[in-house]
């Protein structure tokens, strides 16, 4: 059963004043002392005493973030883990990237499970997934779990190879209150936050309500228009009873510009740029890097309910689920795509109202003449533009057609819809056998989604003055649908005595992937079942007090998602599910003063997917008809080291540490990449140090976090420098000045103290994101 606290985990918010992002740290009742020390323990860094890796955020990790920042940033200093995102604020989901023990979550791969309150996220890649930022406001998080490598049987996820993220929601409180703050920052951030905790409504039933309204721009034109919305309720009945009931929904609107990939040459050449431009120029070759253009629209509701209750000696947890996402991603392409034969009569194109359903490209117009007919270059031209993709050809050049001609342009979209529906169960049994205790668990997760996706393109009504299109598609090139099925089942038996814990588990999955194409009526299907997956461990409990040692193995999981399906690259009687052999060994210590954990891990990945994508630092093709194509390259042998610290000299100062040493190699020799090779992106050496100062009425804190070199490309030619970025925070709780000012508090943060110049996330083994540069947030709470 839960335990609910009189005013729940709150997150002061943000106030960016100019070069940093802030995060004010959880407030406690005064009378609520117990629940405070409890909840504490909840999160420590040291982990859950069970038989694989596993860390939890801290309240120091929260407060070293921002209000506006993305839930995601918030693991980034724990062992073994590495976050990246196009800015501070989080606000580009395209540019997020996770690495885990060398697998990855990007725009290539879906390597890492994430969980939201134990419940799957329904995949996180870019095109119709959603990452825990689209179900969580940052500052209705208690605390994230991350379970590195072998995990636990019963997560949730078909992803979950490198280990799984939960994240998890506050409570309600007991105490009728409301909590406001207001954060703004650097680059025109702001965000305004309020949530009314209810009290008791109804016998033994507290909830809360919280909306949120940010907005920022980026950080190296200044131009985008990132804004966001954000909705969420939560309700608790019977904390104290037999039968606990939980609901939680929320609704999350966001408008998102995103950043460029560069080549790692690019980004030595202009570590400031990443090549999109916030002035619209009229040249249609130089604006298909308009940064406006570039957009990720989601929308994305996501609720459910909870029974926790025991039958007999059984203690049975049931919850019943739904999420709705749907979408956007935007393009401009410097041309019109000519879809329909329309001999001498012109281009169809060009008429607003008129549609073309599926069909393929019979060429591009480029530039046409005052009564709408292609025009040519003038031969022997050679053109002037160097910029972007290294420059265009004659057929882009405006200089290169006589006078009167009209450039034309595309505003390309890629629609995307998903609807999910699920249930979990769990049941759990526990049995004294003399002075020992047996736990059965099993468990079953159902899911039934269906995805779909289209892209159309749009006319630009004038490409000489602006992005502005005709909202009547004058081509909408593919519609598809993705029904997709999921069962997990698993069992597990724990044997519980009196210095060693042993456990053994079995799971199982079944996936059933189908596609349809609305146009051509071309289906496939795929069955992605699983084999009976292995689990097993055990804990000795040293006779040293607090200090134990533990020891996992794991065989997980990664089903064929529905990408595979749309590319149709992809020969399907080929490819295999991923799947992961992982072992952990680890140490933990834990006392009043001092918590360290040390975990040394094996990992044997086969039939890694690979996405071959249609980017590249050469520009994009915007007329490939997917995403790209997915081909299995072999596998992937990971070992490595994760270590953390924590050490309290005294009641006010804590000192964190972590470090990580990790090495994820290709196993067999394909498409370009030689067995041996360091798998690119993976972490190799990594390291944090944290100091933190907290006194009645004042608390501060700097953390530096080390990233050694990785390589950018699977070829290993390409090698990114090592970089340290450190975040400040300075915050005052005022109530201690005055009583009338009880629950208000003034937070700064700085991310990138020192305005270090690095190269962040990479994805499709040729370029990254840069690294956000130093950004101040300031954040004022206060509770009423």
């Amino acid at each position: 059963m839960k335990t609910l606290y009189s005013t729940g985990f709150t997150k002061p918010s943000l106030l960016a004043l100019a070069v940093a992002s802030a995060l004010s740290a959880p407030v406690y009742a005064e009378d609520d002392k117990a629940n405070k020390d409890q909840e504490i323990e909840e999160i420590t860094v040291v982990g859950k005493s069970v038989s694989y890796a596993n860390n939890a955020t801290s309240d120091e990790m929260f407060k070293q973030q921002s209000a506006m920042t993305s839930a995601m940033a918030m693991i980034d200093n724990l062992p073994g883990v590495l976050i990246n995102e196009g800015d501070t604020f989080g606000s580009d989901d395209w540019s997020t990237t996770v690495s885990i023990r060398g697998f990855q979550l990007s725009l290539d791969e879906q390597q890492v499970g994430i969980t939201i309150d134990g419940i799957a996220n329904g995949n996180s890649n870019y095109g119709g997934g959603a990452k825990a930022n689209r179900y969580i406001d940052t500052e209705n998080l208690m605390a994230v779990e991350v379970s590195q490598g072998t995990a636990d049987v019963a997560s949730r996820s078909n992803e979950a190879l490198g280990g799984t993220l939960n994240f998890t929601t506050i409570d309600p409180g007991t105490e009728k209150a409301v909590i406001a703050s207001l954060s703004l920052g650097n680059f025109d951030a702001q965000k305004y936050y309020m949530r009314l905790e209810t009290g008791e409504v109804l016998d033994d039933t507290y909830g809360w309500f919280s909306y949120s309204n940010s907005s920022n721009s980026d950080w190296i034109t200044g131009t985008a228009e990132n804004k966001r919305d954000h909705f969420a309720a939560k309700f608790v009945k019977g904390m104290d009873s037999n039968l606990e009931i939980t609901a939680y929904l929320s609704y999350d609107d966001v408008h998102e510009d995103n950043y460029q990939r560069v080549s790692l040459e690019s980004f030595k050449q202009s570590p400031e740029s990443d090549g999109l431009l916030g002035e619209w120029t009229g040249v249609p070759y130089i604006d298909q890097v308009y940064r406006q253009g570039w957009s990720t629209l989601r929308e994305n509701l996501f609720g459910y309910i909870e029974v926790d209750t025991m039958i007999g000696e059984v203690e049975v947890t049931a919850n019943a689920y739904f999420h709705k996402n749907e979408g956007r991603g935007d393009w401009v392409p410097p041309y019109l795509v000519d879809v329909t034969n329309d001999g001498s009569k012109g281009h169809s194109e060009l008429v607003s109202g008129k549609t073309a359903q599926g069909g393929s490209s019979l060429g591009k117009i480029y530039f046409v003449d005052a009564d709408g007919k292609s025009l040519t270059p003038i031969a022997g031209c050679e053109s002037s533009i160097g910029f972007p993709y290294g420059g265009a050809d004659a057929e882009y050049d405006p200089n290169c057609y006589e006078d009167g001609a009209r450039p034309v342009g595309s505003y390309r979209n890629t629609h995307y819809q998903k609807d999910r529906f699920g249930i979990n169960a769990d049941l759990t049994w526990e049995k004294q056998i003399g002075n020992n205790t047996n736990v059965v668990r099993a468990g079953i997760w159902y899911e039934d989604y269906e995805r779909s996706e289209y892209r159309d393109w749009h006319k630009i009504i004038d490409s000489k003055s602006s992005y502005e299109f005709d909202h009547t598609p004058y081509w909408i090139q593919y519609d598809r649908t993705y029904p997709v099925e999921t069962t997990m089942l698993y069992l597990e038996d724990s044997f519980e005595m009196e210095s060693v814990t042993v456990r053994a588990g079995i799971k199982k999955y079944l996936v059933d992937l189908d596609s349809k194409d609305t146009y051509t009526g071309t289906t496939k299907a795929v069955n992605s079942d699983s084999d009976v997956l292995l689990s097993a461990g055990a804990v000795w409990y040293t006779p040293v007090d607090g200090l134990e040692v533990f020891a996992g193995y794991a065989e997980n999981f990664a089903a064929i998602k529905d990408q595979v399906l749309e590319a149709d690259a992809s020969a399907l009687d080929n490819v295999e599910a991923e799947t992961a052999e992982n072992m952990d060994f680890g140490v933990r210590y834990d006392n009043q003063d001092f918590n360290a954990s040390i975990t040394l891990y094996s990992i044997d990945f086969q039939n890694r997917l690979t996405f071959i994508a249609p980017g590249s630092d050469s520009g994009n093709d915007y007329l490939v008809g997917t995403n790209g194509s997915y081909i299995n390259t072999g596998g992937i042998e990971s070992s490595g080291v994760e270590a953390s610290l924590t050490y309290y000299p005294s009641q006010e100062l804590s000192v964190y540490m972590s470090y990580t040493s990790n090495s994820s190699e290709y196993t067999d020799g394909t498409v370009g990449i030689a067995a041996g090779n360091t798998v690119f992106g993976s972490v190799e050496d990594m390291a944090v140090l944290s100091l933190d100062w907290q006194s009645e009425a004042y608390s501060a804190g700097i953390s530096t976090k080390w990233l050694g070199e990785r390589w950018m490309d699977s070829a290993n030619t390409q090698r990114i420098d090592a970089y340290a970025v450190s975040d400040l925070y300075i915050g005052v709780d005022l109530e201690n000045f005055d009583s009338a000012l009880k629950g208000a508090s003034i937070r700064f943060t700085v991310n990138n103290l020192f305005d270090k110049s690095y190269m962040g996330g990479v994805a499709g083994g040729w370029g990254g994101w840069i690294g956000a540069p130093r950004t101040a947030a300031l954040n004022f709470q206060t509770r009423f």
